[in-house]
């Protein structure tokens, strides 16, 4: 009977883990999926393409924003309630979405997605971490943010499809769908811990020195990352003179090197977890500089491409991780503001490419990516030293003093 039970429990705790992964997966496409729908949308709401773009920025503003008061709010609700909550809230806004017969309240949809994102994404992490041993941890964080990575790939191009094949509504089905799934699982099998208890509740090391540079290299890396990937696809074409039937399988590759870099990264998570934050960032300041310096070269683009997707990913998921190392209170309300600087990163960068774009072209977005992006590596790289010149400012050793820090 022991067996039995530990067998019937670690298949729970593997199929938890497969619905949370299901669930950032929809998430995350959810979050990107008008991008590809654009004029479908615009045609059937009888409103602009730049008006339903829109809905892409509420969506990035309303994370950015919520993440931590939110976060905050809901941190003694026990996971297994708080994400079924969570779930539930997706999928009533997904069916809201899908059979909004106006823009207002497609734009009511997508907001009440976003709360739930906000949420998900600051407990997700953690919750899986939690399912598992720490020594696995980081082998946990790379499967639950590898999902993000297929959404990418495979999720909005699948949902563009789709839509294009019957209606744009159709796509929004088919993600609740799949949210309702998760939604089952997370109910029936989840373990109904209390919040807070767990071993990944609190970093292994907290350290607020070290996690405000965990923020300020989030940040730059961010938004040089967006800086760059919104206006890929002008890159692509006008800078390495790729024809546009090559924008799908380019951003495919990039994709799919992210894929694979996680699929390979998570045991460095876990056996150099330092290591795997700095190093994909330093390949990624490389990946900017090279595509600026060589990107007439089609050849070395494409590779500099997959290279540029590879070290994103796995720098992504890394910093994500080491919340779970440094976080100076709470790690779900650490993640929470991390996650809400990445979402005002996202915005930050896209600005930055618009403004550069009519002055001085698309080719000086991937330098101005480069030099924020090194700028975020020179932070990491010099972490230590950056933590032990701050010994000035006060060390919060108490968990409501350091919870009162995250969110501040």
């Amino acid at each position: 009977m022991p067996n039995s039970a530990s067998a019937a429990d670690r298949r729970a705790r593997g199929a938890s883990l497969a619905a949370l992964t299901v669930a950032t997966f929809c998430f995350v496409t959810t979050d990107n999926l008008p991008v590809g729908l654009l004029p479908l949308i615009a045609k059937d709401l009888h409103t602009s393409l730049s008006t339903v773009g829109l809905l892409v920025t509420w969506y990035g503003l309303t994370v950015a924003v919520v993440s931590v008061p939110l976060t905050r709010a809901t941190r003694h609700i026990p996971r297994r309630r708080l994400l079924s909550a969570l779930l539930t809230v997706f999928v009533l806004a997904s069916i809201l979405s899908a059979l909004a017969p106006n823009y207002q309240l497609l734009l009511a949809g997508r907001v009440a997605t976003a709360l739930a994102h906000a949420v998900f994404w600051a407990v997700a992490v953690v919750t899986a971490a939690e399912l598992f041993p720490p020594q696995v941890r980081g082998r946990v964080v790379a499967v639950v943010f590898g999902a993000s990575s297929v959404a990418t790939v495979i999720g909005v191009p699948a949902g563009t499809w789709l839509g294009q094949q019957s209606t744009w509504r159709v796509a929004f089905l088919a993600l609740t769908g799949l949210g309702l799934i998760a939604l089952v699982i997370i109910t029936a099998l989840l373990p109904d811990a209390p919040a807070g208890e767990g071993h990944a509740s609190a970093a292994t090391s907290p350290d607020a020195r070290r996690y405000a540079v965990l923020l300020v290299a989030t940040a730059l890396s961010v938004t040089g990352l967006s800086t760059a990937s919104t206006y890929t696809v002008l890159y692509i074409t006008q800078v390495n003179g790729f024809t546009s039937q090559a924008i799908g399988p380019l951003l495919f590759l990039r994709g799919a090197a992210g894929v694979a870099a996680l699929a390979g990264g998570g045991l460095l998570l876990d056996r150099r977890p330092r290591a795997a934050m700095i190093l994909p960032t330093g390949l990624l300041a490389l990946a900017l500089f090279g595509l600026y310096v060589c990107g007439t070269s089609r050849l070395v683009a494409a590779v500099l491409l997959a290279l540029f997707g590879a070290a994103m990913m796995l720098m992504i998921t890394a910093m994500a991780n080491r919340v779970l190392f440094v976080a100076p209170g709470r790690t779900d309300v650490a993640a929470a503001a991390q996650s809400a600087v990445f979402n005002a990163s996202v915005a930050a960068g896209a600005l930055i490419g618009a403004l550069l774009l009519p002055a001085r072209g698309v080719h000086s977005t991937a330098l101005a990516a480069a030099v924020l992006v090194s700028a975020a590596f020179a932070f990491l790289a010099l972490e230590s030293r950056i933590a032990d010149r701050g010994k000035a400012f006060p060390d919060f050793q108490t968990a409501d003093h350091r919870d009162d820090i995250v969110s501040s």
